[in-house]
Order: C-alpha cells, then structure tokens, then sequence
C-alpha cells in the first residue's frame, strides 16, 4: 500500500513539471513574433499535452470542478493538434475533407464520453476516439518523415527528426497502452508513473528543440533569409555549374532529388544544400525545382505550335510522375490550371 501511495506521488510530480514546462514554453511562443497560425497550433498542442496529463492522472480528486469539461476536451483534442500543428510547421497543405471529419468526430466522442449518464454509446465512443488518435499521430509521423531529403534547411531537418522520434512515438506509445489496458478502466499506477515520466523527458527535449531553433523554423514560408555578404569563391563556381546543369534542362529528370543532383555536379549535398537554401532563398528542394519546371511549362503551354500537346506529356518530359502533382504546382506558381492559362495564352482575350 505504501508503495501505490509513493507511486502516485512520484506521479503527480512528473505531471506537475511536465505542465509548468509545458504553461512556460506556451508563454514563450505566445510572446515571440512566429505567424499566427503557428504560434495559436503551437500554443493548443502544448495546452492538449498539458490537459491529457491532467484527465490522466492517478489522482481522483482532479476529476472535479467547473473546467474539468474543458480539461477533457483538450485531452481527447491533443492528437488533432499534433497533426495540425505537424501540417503547419512543415508547410503541407491541410486536406479540408479530413480536417473537418476529424473535428467533427473529436466533438462528437468528447459529448458523449462527457454524459454525465454513461450509455451504450460511451465504449464505441471511446474507441473510435483512440483509433483517431492513433491514426493522426501516426500521420502526423509521416509527415515528419516524408520528403525529409527535400528541406534543404538543416535546422529543419533536424526539428523534424526530433518531432517524430519525441512528439509522434510518445503520442503513439500512450495511444497503445490505453488500448492494451482497456478503454474504460483505470490504467495500473506503474504504467501512468512510466508515461507521466516519459512525457516529462519528451516535453523537456521538445520544448529545447522548439525553442532554440532560431526563426528559420518560425517564419512564413514567403519570406526569405537575410543577406549574408559576397559568394565565396567556392561558393560562386558551384553556383556556375548549378546554373549550366539548369540551362542544360537537369530540372527536368523524373525523380531528381537534391542528393542525385549533388552527385551530377560532384559536390557534397551538404554544399549544394547550403547554396540554395542560404544563397538562393529557396525553403524546399521541391519548391526550387518547381520554379525552372513551371517557367519551362509556361513556355510549352503558350506555344502554338505545341496546341496539341496533351498536358500530361508536358508534366511527365518535365519530370513530374503525374498530372496531379504538375497541376499542383503550376497553380500555386501562377493561380491557373494549367488547361487555362493555356487558353488564355492561346485564343485572344475577345474571344473568350
């Protein structure tokens, strides 16, 4: 009995740090100059942390007073943050139909799993809302992983390992041991002191990385680095060569990422990296590639002589492994499809 007694003190000190780190970095983020957007998701995911390590804790006499609702709506909400907050730091568009599905049930198994008459429909609730959590953390996992090679921040690439090996894996790892110890029971002492504990560690080294990552990670994707002085002499003849394969239409190969590129012109990735990020004012691999892709396409679309060309063979010799990506591209590039500006290019203005 002493033991369980010790265990849930041990406990409730974990998650009292845990919050008060959680509250500290929320305040820090809330006072700093990132975009709105970022800043509010930053701010929601560090309070649904905070709230879930509150609505988990061994301490019955938590679970009481007028904002426990609340407490509990920002704990079932975390795992939405995650994947939002995921979305918005690596600059990825939110698919509209799944946000609003995932809101939707989010409320909807909080309401019912906050009745104060628990029915028949509270168990189906509950694991409906853990399924979810488990899919848009293992989403937002994916996010962290995929195009990892194309950021040619190194800050960012480095934030990004820490996100799914801190934020994601804890995510998921929490997400399972509800599952495995039952959606409507009290999980064993041993096992919330060992969450509670492993969530201390993940929110010190995730709130470490967020906050000492300078504003290349806190920006808005438009803006572009500060001007650093002339191109050293290495740096102006990479540069040379960069633009010769360029001219040389090296955009155009299917499947060009940033270190077979490197390869070509035989140099460190870490260098032909650090050039376009830095020198260039380029974010993405994707996103420098796409600016000579779409200028080329442009070229393409407006020729008469090329009418007949389906679109799809201009986006398949331009290197794009399909329409959908292409018509992604040039549509942020230029706010037409490419079908349009193909015809506003082609048939004069009184004419259409």
């Amino acid at each position: 009995m002493m033991l369980v007694s010790r265990l849930v003190q041990i406990d409730a000190i974990f998650r009292l740090l845990a919050v008060g780190q959680l509250l500290l970095i929320a305040l820090v983020v809330a006072r700093g100059g990132a975009p709105i957007r970022l800043r509010t998701l930053t701010i929601l995911l560090l309070m649904g942390i905070a709230s879930y390590l509150v609505a988990a804790s061994s301490d019955g006499a938590l679970n009481h007073g007028p904002l426990w609702l609340l407490v509990e709506l920002g704990a079932q909400s975390a795992p939405l943050f995650l994947w939002l907050f995921a979305h918005t730091i690596f600059e990825r568009r939110l698919p509209s139909g799944m946000t609003l599905m995932a809101i939707a049930v989010t409320l909807g198994c909080w309401l019912i799993l906050a009745s104060p008459t628990r029915n028949g429909w509270s168990s189906g609730a509950a694991t409906i809302q853990q399924l979810l959590a488990f899919i848009l953390s293992c989403h937002a996992i994916f996010i962290g992983v995929r195009d990892w090679s194309d950021d040619l921040s190194e800050r960012r690439r480095r934030f990004r390992a820490g996100f799914v090996l801190i934020v994601g894996i804890e995510a998921i790892a929490v997400i399972a041991t509800n599952l495995i110890t039952g959606l409507n029971q009290t999980s064993p002492d041993i096992i919330l002191l060992v969450q509670s504990g492993t969530t201390l560690l993940a929110v010190f080294a995730f709130g470490s990385t967020l906050l000492s990552s300078d504003t290349e990670l806190r920006t808005e994707p438009s803006v572009e680095p500060a001007p650093r002085s002339a191109l050293s002499p290495a740096e102006h003849v990479l540069k040379q060569e960069l633009e010769d394969a360029l001219a040389g239409g090296v955009y155009q190969t299917a499947g060009l990422s940033i270190g077979s590129l490197a390869a070509r012109l035989k140099v460190p990735e870490h260098r032909l990296r650090a050039l376009i990020n830095q020198r260039l004012g380029y974010r993405n691999f994707s996103a420098f590639l796409n600016t000579y892709r779409v200028a080329d396409a442009k070229e393409r679309l407006a020729d008469r002589g090329r009418v007949d060309l389906p679109v799809l063979t201009i986006a398949m010799d331009l290197g794009y492994g399909s329409l959908a990506p292409f018509n992604r591209a040039f549509r942020e590039a230029t706010g037409q499809t490419p079908t349009e500006f193909r015809r506003m290019a082609i048939i004069p203005s009184e004419e259409i």
